[in-house]
């Protein structure tokens, strides 16, 4: 079955083909055979009922410098031309994002896309995972400097996160003085509207935040990421490395109850984190990565894997 598959993602030339995940799904894509588009969200157009975008055919190849080949751009009409999208443009969360969602889903019964625009909007990193508050850290979500230094009482030392930042960016570590804790709320605040995450700080973070990533619900493989030298992140993209890893029974358990309700939402490629073995911290539904780095250490195709239940789900539609 040869399928056309339109990418919405940021810009080709900027990518790290040799750890990005959405580069990985576009070669295991044109691999079997199938047509790939790219264009950005800002690409999108709604008109007399019809979702067009302005979209490039574009072949690709792990080749550093020369990795991509737009031919012409062409007007593509999304919910008429197109079989699959892949939604894979990186956060933020905001409001760009949000409306390339609601567009999204005014095609979604005539095109399959991954993962489901209803779903990913409503399905935020930092927010869908309180959801499994019984798996996770000690959590507040606050604007308030009053209840962050109370939690900080409490709990000793915390971190200090946006409620939709992405790729470790702008997470902080605050000790148990709470020296810095009022500034850093006020710069928090004065940057973001909406409310920020905070949470007990776990010690066992030195020893890895796994990423954990299942399709449809099912566990397809996961690395451990190591923090870098004088780092508390872990993320690969902050500098971060990544060595093969076995799940604990505590992660067996929370890929269980995740995994029909991901699958039920239409969540297909999502990457967990869990720290120490047992601590759930997010759930990444917009633009999960990893998929690379567990074929290096594993072996297993997991973007192949997320192929196979992309070309079932087109199937059972025709």
């Amino acid at each position: 079955m040869s399928l056309s598959v339109a990418v919405q993602m940021d810009p080709l030339a900027g990518i790290n083909i040799a750890g990005d995940s959405s580069f990985a799904l576009m070669l295991s894509a044109q691999a079997r055979g199938h047509r790939l588009f790219h264009y950005g969200p800002e690409d999108l157009n709604w008109s007399d009922g019809r979702l067009t975008a302005r979209a490039h055919p574009v072949t690709v190849q792990r080749v550093a410098g020369d990795h991509f080949r737009f031919d012409a751009p062409v007007r593509l009409d999304l919910g008429a031309e197109v079989d699959v999208i892949l939604m894979r443009q990186d956060p933020p969360f905001d409001l760009g994002y949000i409306t390339a969602t609601h567009l999204l889903e005014r095609i979604a019964d005539r095109t399959l896309v991954v993962n489901d625009p209803h779903s990913v909007r409503n399905a935020p990193e930092k927010v869908f995972v309180l959801d499994y508050a019984h798996f996770m850290p000690p959590t507040l979500i606050t604007r308030s400097l009053e209840e962050a230094r109370a939690f900080l009482a409490t709990h000793g030392e915390i971190v200090v996160k946006p409620l939709h930042g992405n790729g470790g960016k702008a997470i902080f570590r605050v000790g148990a003085d709470g020296a810095n804790l009022s500034a850093l709320i006020e710069v928090f605040n004065q940057t973001w509207r909406e409310p920020h995450m905070i949470q007990a700080f776990l010690p066992a973070v030195a020893k890895g935040d796994k990423r954990i990533v299942l399709v449809d619900g099912e566990v397809a493989g996961a690395i451990n990421r190591l923090p870098g030298e004088g780092e508390i992140r872990s993320n690969l993209a902050v500098g971060g490395s990544a060595e093969k890893t076995e799940l604990t029974d505590r992660e067996r358990a929370i890929c269980a109850e995740l995994g029909p309700e991901l699958k039920r939402r239409g969540l297909l490629f999502v990457g967990i984190d869990v720290i120490g073995g047992e601590w759930l911290t997010e759930i990444n539904v917009t633009s999960p990565t990893g998929i690379v780095a567990i074929e290096k250490f594993d072996g297993t195709d997991v973007a192949g894997m997320i192929w196979d239940s992309i070309e079932a789900k087109v199937a059972a539609r025709r």
